[in-house]
């Protein structure tokens, strides 16, 4: 089988087309004919070893796959050859095939295409838990989404809409503004890219003030970090809650004055430790997002596909924000 891998540090340029030989399951392990693979975030870090996670070299990233269950190790149950699953497992989905732990993968109906399937459960399950289960988003309040026209982005902007919110969508450019509106914000604000000097960062909080209204936003998404984070924190409502998914602009410092000032609440947003931990609630929260699907409420936007051998291109588009929605390779189609 062929795999992209990272043999050592570094960019998207250092990946490797490789051949190497098919895997066979353990105990309680799958083998997964991968079909598709959504390009994250976390794929642009664990290549560089910026990664939470550090697995041994060599190693395929790409961690949100879809595919066909090829194989069953021994004691495996309510899992069958042929059945087409999504899993998560972290890295490893770069590949034709790949072996999963059999509790992992997450069965799917047959309506939902493979590209869309590998677009889903990551982005889709990462914003619900953070509206849904962290922040408790009400019908009639306002949510602030920063990073909107990115895979989670426009997953909270679509979740968002579905719970009865106003969404504002927080983007780079003009072209992301009206992307986020087409997928259902109600308004977009563009801001500019840092870094920030003072004077810089006092005119984007007042930019994300106006944005929300005069009433601030009661819940913040933001997948963004860096002084955007501040800035839009300063935007918040009395008792908001601004959900911490993710720094690609960097790991914030939030003036905590701020916090007692709107008695308002930073809360973070762990889905992966969370579905780890409570696999019950998890199940059904996936269910929930199935019937979403099915009634039209949400819909992974993939903007671009990629073959294997391209894979390094994904990355390094998501790696310059240049993404729309998300991004897929799509393998063995």
């Amino acid at each position: 089988m062929k795999a992209i891998l990272s043999t050592a540090p570094g960019g998207p340029e250092t990946l490797v087309l490789t051949d190497l030989p098919d895997p066979t399951p353990g105990p309680g392990e799958v083998v997964v004919a991968v079909r598709a693979c959504g390009i994250n975030y976390p794929d642009t870090l664990i290549i560089e070893d910026k990664y939470q996670f550090r697995p041994e070299r060599p190693f395929a990233p790409g961690g949100e796959i879809a595919g066909v269950v090829e194989a069953l190790g021994e004691g495996v149950s309510g899992l069958s050859v042929g059945q087409r699953v999504i899993a998560v497992p972290g890295w490893g989905g770069l590949a034709e095939k790949m072996v999963v732990r059999a509790e992992a993968c997450v069965p799917f109906p047959d309506s939902v295409p493979f590209d869309e399937a590998a677009a889903f459960l990551l982005t889709y399950a990462t914003s619900h838990h953070a509206l849904k289960d962290r922040a408790k988003l009400a019908a009639g309040e306002t949510l602030l989404v920063l990073g909107a026209a990115g895979g989670v982005g426009l997953a909270a902007i679509e979740l968002g809409k579905a719970m009865g919110a106003r969404v504002i969508a927080a983007v780079s450019s003009e072209e992301k503004a009206e992307f986020a509106k087409a997928h259902g914000a109600d308004a977009a604000v563009v801001y500019p890219r840092g870094p920030f000097d003072a004077e810089a960062k006092k005119a984007l909080g007042a930019l994300f003030k106006d944005a929300v209204g005069p009433n601030g936003a009661d819940v913040i998404y933001d997948p963004v970090g860096g002084d955007y984070s501040e800035a839009a924190l300063r935007a918040i409502a009395w008792e908001g809650r601004h959900l911490v998914v993710g720094f690609p602009a960097g790991i914030p410092k939030l003036p905590l004055n701020l916090t007692l000032l709107k008695a308002c609440q930073v809360v973070g947003v762990f889905w992966g430790a969370f579905a780890a931990r409570e696999p019950k609630r998890h199940a059904d929260n996936v269910r929930e997002l199935f019937g979403m699907y099915a009634a039209g409420k949400i819909k992974p936007e993939v903007s671009e596909r990629f073959p294997l051998a391209r894979a390094g291109e994904a990355i390094k588009r998501l790696a310059r924000r240049e993404a729309l929605g998300k991004l897929v390779v799509t393998v063995g189609q």
